[in-house]
């Protein structure tokens, strides 16, 4: 069996305390972590984090990232203008079980202000543990591919 890549990490200044408690829980399960920030909750703008986790998964880097600001939205927008990323926000065990099952999401975005621990560690859990279903859910994620490599076609002149 191939030993797996770490989860990527990262947050905004809204996110951070939530994402010290994600990196401190997914380390006492025994799961490689690679941190990129932010280190305190000094204001920083959150498209450079979302951006640096995104580059970790689509390079192979990283088997998959987790994301945190204040609702988990700003995170997503930004991972998503990344070629092959399916960042989803989840603040429930439902979404974060979807988000995999049936949307083989890449990255999980968190929102520090809409989480406590312990919600927090049920949906990672549930997230890391759902697989992908495939079968008809496939085909929708082709087609989610193909919008996504249409319209990041290099544009020729």
């Amino acid at each position: 069996m191939p030993e797996r890549k770490p989860i990527a990490l990262a947050s905004d200044h809204a996110g951070y305390p939530l994402k010290e408690k994600v990196r401190e829980y997914l380390i006492r399960k025994g799961i490689a972590v690679k941190d990129f920030g932010t280190h305190s909750t000094g204001r920083v703008d959150y498209p450079d984090y979302a951006e640096k986790v995104a580059g970790q998964v689509v390079e192979g880097h990283a088997d998959c990232g987790i994301l945190v600001c204040g609702t988990g939205l700003g995170m997503m927008l930004a991972a998503n203008k990344v070629q092959g990323i399916r960042a989803l926000p989840c603040n429930d065990t439902i979404s974060a079980h979807f988000a995999r099952a049936h949307n083989n999401g890449n990255i999980l975005t968190l929102g520090g202000r809409m989480l406590d621990e312990a919600t927090m560690q049920k949906i990672i859990d549930t997230w890391l543990a759902t697989p992908f279903e495939g079968g008809r859910h496939q085909l929708r994620v082709e087609k989610i591919d193909a919008i996504d490599a249409h319209f990041h076609r290099e544009k020729s002149s």
